[in-house]
């Protein structure tokens, strides 16, 4: 399907002997692609899937060789979000998708706390009408968040064609992102993986924690990039294979190495420059940890092919200025 497809357009697809027997809503999604299951569920619900001009209304009923299904796509309907208008640091855009390096302090969409003035408000105000829509609302389609005071690069799509496959390809890896991170201490080995399942905390439902028994896997690969006024603090990058809820903050704190700053896993920075080894670091050192106030981490680079092109794309962006300036005091 074009990636120029209209709400007028209407797509057809023909049952073949090899696809007779199969559920209605399996056979759609696998001759139309660029729709997700779910989605041609809810267009089968709501009536726009036709067979010889009668509505099909069971997403489960088999289909039968012969039959040919027509399936209207309607207008996208308006999100419930508002366009704000917030300025963004785009990297790369096209009529697909963007790939946008976040600031510190944005959240990445509305929820409790943050109702608006989010990246998915800002998304709203910049792409206007080249928003197709996502799932039927005219929505960007953020593929995967970062933390409200995390840095760096994500990309969200403009279609659903391009939302369904970037969504696969983090599902199953090939969507690549590495992080770099200012941790407390050295660990050790300097490189290595760390797992374990991450579930919401028993004692703490405002975090996350590794868990026993339960949760979700997950796997983080790391790398100490140098030593800062070793063994005080360490530069350390960091490739997610899978992308849970703080998965490198959740991590780096489960092996006694919590994030610089970090305010909900870390532990407070002037406890940490009591210690023997903190107490030796230079003043401009002390005054630089002390006063950074968010976790120093940021997205640094991130890698996918794209939905249309088939092209394997690649992006990178430097250190925030308060990392880099972090980075020179303690070195």
């Amino acid at each position: 399907m074009s990636d120029t497809m209209t709400a007028s357009d209407v797509l057809t697809a023909t049952v073949s002997a090899g696809d007779a027997g199969l559920r209605l809503d399996k056979f759609l999604a696998s001759a139309l692609p660029d729709f997700s299951r779910a989605r041609l569920q809810t267009l089968i619900e709501q009536g726009h899937v036709t067979c010889w001009g009668k509505a099909a209304a069971d997403a489960s009923g088999k289909v039968k060789e012969g039959e040919t299904y027509c399936v209207s796509i309607p207008e996208a309907v308006p999100t419930h979000m508002q366009p704000q208008a917030i300025a963004l640091d785009i990297v790369y855009e096209d009529n697909d998708l963007l790939v946008i390096n976040k600031p510190a302090g944005l959240t990445v969409h509305p929820g409790a706390g943050n109702p608006d003035m989010t990246l998915a408000n800002a998304l709203l105000a910049h792409c206007g009408d080249s928003l197709s829509g996502i799932g039927g609302v005219a929505r960007p389609g953020i593929v995967h968040r970062i933390d409200k005071d995390t840095t760096g690069l994500l990309v969200a799509a403009k279609n659903d064609a391009a939302h369904l496959a970037l969504s696969a390809q983090l599902a199953d890896r090939s969507l690549s992102r590495t992080y770099l991170a200012l941790v407390w201490g050295e660990p050790s080995p300097g490189k290595g993986t760390i797992t374990g399942n991450i579930d919401r905390s028993f004692s703490n439902r405002q975090k996350m924690a590794v868990v026993n028994k339960g949760g979700r896997p997950a796997v983080t690969h790391y790398e100490v990039v140098s030593s800062l006024q070793s063994p005080v603090v360490s530069l350390v990058q960091c490739k997610l294979e899978t992308g849970r809820t703080h998965q490198i903050r959740v991590h780096f704190a489960h092996i006694g190495h919590p994030l610089v700053g970090d305010p909900l896993y870390g532990a407070p920075a002037a406890s940490k420059l009591n210690s023997k080894a903190g107490k030796t670091l230079p003043d401009a050192a002390k005054k630089a940890l002390l006063s950074f106030e968010r976790q120093a981490l940021h997205a640094k680079k991130i890698g996918f092919i794209h939905p249309t092109t088939g092209k394997a794309m690649q992006f990178e962006c430097e250190l925030p200025e308060d990392m880099k300036r972090l980075i020179a005091a303690l070195s």
